[in-house]
């Protein structure tokens, strides 16, 4: 059956599960196929334009203009508007539909992208990437709209699963793409590419459209001032942890001045949601037990996932490689995340929910110990077994996550359906740079300790120092130095991510233990 208007009666068990999301009627094979193919275009094309640029930053910044720190604006203003994007468009696509809602973010999108060839410089990038991390959100839900129509009723869960996983793929297959092709007339190659992303999303939705939805008035006066208050909030606090390992934490004044402004935005944003019969964000749930070791388990994973897009990488670029010569090794990333993705949806119960994010977390333990006796000599062979490991571990995490935080969003009922949302979106995206922060300010760190470990042992009659300093004085020493101190410094960062990892299967498995007793005891 095609359904392509408003005039066909649904039957109950197609009825959309919210007011905003689709039907999902009974739909032929061949369309239930061509669902598929606009869910995969969608989910990849979510994210792949924000990894592109976050991959070729360092080359990215010297076209701008800017110095890297500058640059490191970017990749945060993605995260910010990325994960306060929710409070809009949840309620938008409930008011004005899907297809307004996602039409809208895709033009806006692909105008952002023309402004480079119009005006190009720093400003020009910073609003794309704002617009990007709105467009994101809002596609990885058309990922998961998209699929909802390919899985029968008792099925439906696994479009979650499917859907996230999906949009984990932007990171490896960006690494893919030759550096030469979007640095093409100061790097117009790039923005051609995001410009081409969005119209092809946009062509793909337009002619394979979703089955329509319920629409109703949802915004009210007040959710606009929290809106105001909380996505400025989210800048400051993304824009010093993208600066903070940079221009590093105690030697830079506004940081600490950024967090000190972002404190009255959130604490005022909060007391107003406290008070409101109908709050956009339910801060009572939020402070439940449940949902803070919700959180607390979902951000400790994405904090030890920033060791593959942080750690390894940054390991092989100390050595000297450079991104073409990652591409075998991120070609086995992007197929352990789609063995990890069909693992997570073969095995998915509600039962075992708890149990796979014990297994992701262990996997991703696996993989940051086998990393931490590296060397200035690893390439990126040695690393295909451990990276495949935190690949799988990651997307066999991220959907039994989606589904666990959903299931309790469900139990109480759609008007916590934003509160869930934006929780974990904040987790995983703002997480993910606060991982990439927190690794990257130990590394620097431990660098500096192990520069100076090694220097206390460099005597003048050790025939290797003689023979460095005959070969050009101390500048060859120094870097052999900085280099060997790099390296072991990230053999520091591996050791603390194995452990992080671990303690979080642990806490999982204690909450698992506990919960088991105390539900043998109340029967």
């Amino acid at each position: 059956m095609t359904v392509t208007g408003d005039d066909y009666a649904f039957r109950p068990e197609e009825r959309p599960t919210f007011v905003g999301s689709p039907a999902a009627p009974a739909h032929p094979l061949g369309r239930r196929l061509g669902y598929a193919a606009v869910a995969v275009l969608v989910g990849v094309a979510a994210t792949l334009g924000n990894a592109l640029v976050n991959v070729n930053l360092a080359s990215l910044s010297g076209a701008l203009g800017v110095y890297i720190d500058q640059a490191s604006w970017l990749p945060a203003l993605y995260v910010a508007f990325n994960a306060g994007a929710n409070l809009m468009l949840v309620k938008a696509r409930v008011q004005f539909g899907i297809p307004a809602v996602t039409g809208t973010l895709l033009i806006a999108y692909a105008l952002a992208g023309l402004l480079q060839f119009v005006v190009p410089g720093f400003a020009a990038a910073a609003i794309i990437r704002a617009v990007s991390g709105m467009t994101a959100a809002g596609l990885t839900t058309m990922t998961i709209y998209n699929l909802l129509q390919v899985f029968p009723g008792r099925l439906r869960p696994l479009s979650l699963v499917i859907g996230i996983g999906l949009t984990q793929l932007g990171t490896p297959l960006a690494r893919l793409v030759p550096v030469e092709m979007l640095a093409l007339h100061q790097w117009q190659g790039l923005h051609l590419m995001e410009i081409g992303i969005a119209l092809a999303v946009l062509a793909a939705i337009t002619a394979l459209p979703l089955p329509p939805s319920d629409r109703a008035p949802a915004f009210q006066p007040l959710d606009f001032a929290i809106i105001g208050l909380m996505l400025p909030c989210l800048v400051l606090v993304c824009g010093v942890l993208g600066q903070g390992r940079l221009l590093w934490w105690v030697d830079t004044p506004w940081l600490g001045w950024a967090l000190a402004a972002a404190v009255p935005l959130f604490t005022l944003a909060w007391l107003i949601e406290r008070r409101r019969n109908r709050p956009l964000i339910r801060v009572h749930w939020l402070t439940t037990l449940d949902m803070a070791r919700f959180a607390a388990a979902a951000l400790l994973v994405r904090v030890s996932l920033a060791e593959q897009t942080y750690g390894a990488v940054g390991l092989l670029t100390a050595g000297g490689l450079i991104n073409d010569q990652l591409h075998p090794l991120f070609a086995i990333v992007a197929v352990a995340m789609l063995g990890g993705t069909l693992t997570a949806a073969l095995t998915l119960s509600e039962q075992r929910l708890p149990y796979q994010v014990i297994a992701a977390s262990l996997l991703i333990a696996a993989g940051a110990w086998l990393d931490s006796d590296a060397t200035s000599l690893v390439r990126p062979p040695q690393l295909y077994l451990s990276q495949a490991l935190i690949a799988f571990g990651t997307t066999l995490f991220i959907g039994p996550a989606l589904v666990l935080g959903f299931l309790r969003m469900v139990a109480k009922g759609p008007d916590h359906l934003v509160t869930f949302m934006v929780l974990f979106s904040i987790t995983q995206n703002v997480g993910g740079l606060a991982g990439s922060a927190l690794l990257g300010s130990l590394q620097v760190a431990s660098s500096h300790w192990h520069a100076q470990t090694l220097s206390e042992h460099l005597v003048a009659s050790d025939p290797q120092v003689v023979a460095r300093l005959a070969m050009g004085g101390g500048g060859p020493l120094g870097q052999a130095l900085g280099r060997e101190a790099a390296v072991l410094a990230f053999n520091d960062v591996f050791l603390f991510v194995a452990g992080l990892a671990l303690l979080n299967a642990l806490y999982v498995g204690y909450l698992v233990l506990f919960n088991t007793l105390r539900r043998r005891r109340g029967s």
